[in-house]
């Protein structure tokens, strides 16, 4: 089983200039203690689940950059880029860069975008729902397009490219891995089972999340693809510690406690969690990590 983290708030101490230092260091530890992937968001405002627009906020992909030339291993991807925010053909060209310059380890992490707030705020058109799902299925086909080599032009309903040319290449062939986040039954879970390599789901409990698999396996069957090749992560929280609340009030849990709880999402057929801790930014806070991911690689997930 693989674990990952996410970095979703940047309001430390001291900020904005201990925002670059921070990250840098967090990113560097979460590569030191053996985790598979780090994942920032991409919004531009804080969303209002975690705290108000007004909290520090970074830009996805120049974060990203960032933390690859802070690192050597982690692989690295949105958790996710909202369809809307960047022209498809731009996008591809995004990524492929970050994976360039990261030796192989950039992901396409991809969603039908949802906060009006900031693109309202920063004067970025938001279509209909319908039409962000058109307009993220387009985007896919290009992508994919564009990691081909294939250089014909693209006519689609909202799109059109004469010369989708992507040079250079990814490094990571055929190219780099589609997360599609969302667990939406009727289109997200159908995008990923035509186009993705992994889906991300909330944690919403072993009950529920193996309910949203079902619903994938299903769209697999229909379309003829291997449900077996779709990389199952899961968004989740955890905050290891000696079960006392840390610096900020959060309840901590210990590596037991913690190996446990990724051993019933392995149970249901979980490959990836991507976790969030409350005290990332605290000195120390991977020490423990490091041991969680050593406990937890060898488990395997169900189907695997």
């Amino acid at each position: 089983m693989r674990l990952g983290t996410q970095i979703s708030y940047f309001t430390w101490p001291d900020a904005p200039a201990s925002i670059g230092p921070t990250f840098g260091r967090i990113a560097q530890d979460a590569d030191a203690a053996g985790m598979d992937s780090l994942w920032v968001m991409d919004h531009f405002f804080q969303i209002s689940m975690i705290g108000p627009a007004e909290l520090d906020m970074l830009e996805g992909y120049t974060a990203l950059a960032f933390a690859a030339g802070q690192t050597q291993r982690i692989q690295l991807g949105t958790m996710v880029t909202g369809v809307t925010y960047r022209y498809p053909g731009v996008l591809a060209k995004t990524v492929t860069t970050l994976d360039v310059l990261s030796g192989g380890r950039a992901w396409l992490g991809i969603g039908a975008a949802w906060n009006e707030e900031e693109h309202l705020g920063l004067g970025v058109p938001y279509p209909a729902l319908a039409e962000r799902f058109e307009r993220l299925e387009e985007t896919l086909q290009i992508a994919l397009q564009m990691w081909r080599g294939d250089e014909s032009p693209y006519a689609g309903q909202h799109y059109q490219l004469t010369r989708p040319l992507n040079v250079p290449q990814s490094i990571t062939r055929p190219h780099p891995p589609i997360l599609i986040g969302g667990g939406g039954e009727k289109k997200t879970l159908r995008l990923v089972a035509q186009y993705a390599d992994a889906c991300n789901i909330f944690d919403m409990g072993p009950a529920a999340i193996t309910a949203k698999y079902d619903v994938l396996r299903g769209h697999c069957d229909a379309l003829g693809r291997n449900y077996a090749d779709i990389e199952k992560t899961v968004l989740s929280r955890l905050t290891l510690g000696d079960g006392s609340p840390d610096a900020t009030g959060t309840p901590t849990v210990s590596v037991a406690e913690g190996v446990e709880r990724m051993g019933r999402l392995a149970e249901i057929g979980t490959d990836h969690v991507i976790l969030g801790f409350a005290n990332v930014a605290t000195p120390g806070a991977f020490d423990q990590v490091a041991e969680l991911v050593r406990q937890v690689a060898p488990i395997v997930p169900a189907g695997r």
